[in-house]
């Protein structure tokens, strides 16, 4: 699971999975470029490891995303590995309730970015010295089941299947691979708001909530972070040079979303 010395971009390093992806991979030798829309967060991570780098980037505006592959150039020097994670919760509202301007920041956010992330890491990686290299998309249980008042962000997550299959068909000629990971409820801040909002919509309390969600998954447990960063990392590593194009949960057994 050799990763010294390959050169990585996440999409959201600044905190939740990001985090733990730069933390992975930094500590393993790669040399990491970050971006994140909270400043104290990106700057927070960058303080912490000497081979991490990255600026402040919207990856759903494609001028600031374009300009943010740049600055990775000048500081990796090529690219090896991508992580498309950024992400957003999305509004949660009955389909008639959502506005359009919501659908289209939920999907610009949740797929548009990883799109547009593949389509400017694509030419990089082909240009690597080290023959082939790894795309990975973040999914979501929501990308495999329906998902009541969240219809934005589910319909995100199918598309990232779709993408990251195509994908892996355009570049396997390449020794590239591309494959993406669809999460559980992970632990942290992201399910604690999303877990108040769907609480609020469906007029139960927060506890009653958390315990509907938890008591869905096999194993009776949020899925932790590091797990989700775990999978990234394998999938990149010399181990997972064979596997391509696969949706790959890592969900607790997660039978529904609700």
């Amino acid at each position: 699971m050799d990763i010294e010395g390959k050169r990585v971009i996440v999409t959201a390093g600044g905190g939740g999975i990001g985090s733990e992806v730069v933390r992975l991979f930094s500590d393993a030798g790669a040399k990491v470029f970050i971006c994140d829309i909270d400043e104290s967060a990106l700057n927070s991570i960058i303080s912490k490891y000497d081979n991490v780098s990255g600026l402040l980037a919207d990856v759903s505006n494609p001028e600031e995303f374009s300009a943010f592959f740049g600055k990775a150039d000048d500081y990796l020097g090529g690219l090896d590995i991508m992580v498309n994670n950024a992400g957003t919760a999305g509004p949660t509202a009955l389909i008639e309730e959502i506005s359009l301007d919501d659908w289209h920041k939920c999907i610009d956010t949740n797929l548009t970015s990883a799109f547009l992330g593949t389509q400017l890491a694509i030419p990089r990686i082909k240009t690597s010295d080290n023959m082939g290299g790894s795309i990975v998309n973040l999914s979501s249980a929501a990308g495999k089941f329906g998902f009541p008042l969240r219809s934005p962000y589910s319909a995100a997550k199918w598309a990232i299947v779709g993408l990251t299959r195509t994908t892996a068909l355009e570049v396997g000629k390449y020794k590239i691979r591309c494959n993406c990971i669809q999460p559980g409820p992970v632990e942290g801040d992201r399910i604690d708001r999303v877990i108040k909002a769907k609480a609020k919509a469906e007029g139960v309390s927060e506890n009653r909530k958390r315990d509907e969600i938890m008591s869905g998954t096999t194993l009776h447990t949020f899925i932790p972070q590091e797990h989700i960063a775990g999978m990234i990392f394998y999938l990149c590593s010399e181990a997972g040079r064979t596997i391509t194009g696969q949706a790959i949960s890592v969900d607790g057994g997660l039978e529904s979303v609700l």
